[in-house]
């Protein structure tokens, strides 16, 4: 990563679902999409940004198919702001991030969590500032920020039996 001309002024965050925002329900032994947790995350680390957070859907990334991808990719594409953040599902974050590479001079960080960002021994906290992280320093184009690294959007994919995701050569 390249540091960028400049300072991160102003912060897109569109959710999307995932287990980072899962919710426990439980009376029914099973976990649902509840809402959005970065803002709380976001002012618990005192992060002193000015951030819009827009709430695009609530689904497990396993149900986001090609017209949901097609929603997210024209929402960045409108959105006034140089620098998005994406938080989505892990199962489909690589596929999602390839279908929002070309869109000009942005900088868009996909990141989520292995583990609901309710519990309390969650990975969600630190993806969030990492990905905070590689919005200050990328250049623009497409990036996965989870696990402690940051991928290039078009060489990632997460290995389901290792539980991370890992760069493709």
């Amino acid at each position: 990563m390249a540091e960028k001309d400049g300072d991160l002024d102003r912060l897109r965050i569109f959710t999307t679902g995932g287990t980072i925002d899962k919710v426990y329900f439980d009376a029914k032994s099973e976990f649902e999409i509840g809402e959005p947790t970065v803002e709380h995350i976001l002012r618990e680390a005192l992060a002193s940004l000015e951030v819009t957070v827009e709430p695009l859907m609530r689904k497990d990334s396993l149900e986001i198919d090609a017209a949901d991808r097609a929603v997210i990719r024209a929402a960045v594409e409108r959105c006034e702001e140089s620098h998005v953040l994406i938080t989505h599902g892990t199962d489909t974050m690589a596929e999602t991030a390839i279908e929002l590479v070309g869109i000009g001079a942005k900088t868009i960080v996909l990141t989520g969590a292995l583990s609901p960002a309710r519990f309390r021994s969650t990975d969600a906290v630190f993806n969030v500032g990492l990905a905070i992280g590689a919005l200050h320093m990328a250049a623009p184009g497409v990036y996965v920020a989870i696990n402690g690294r940051v991928f290039d959007g078009t060489r990632v994919r997460k290995n389901r039996s290792a539980n991370r995701f890992e760069a493709i050569d």
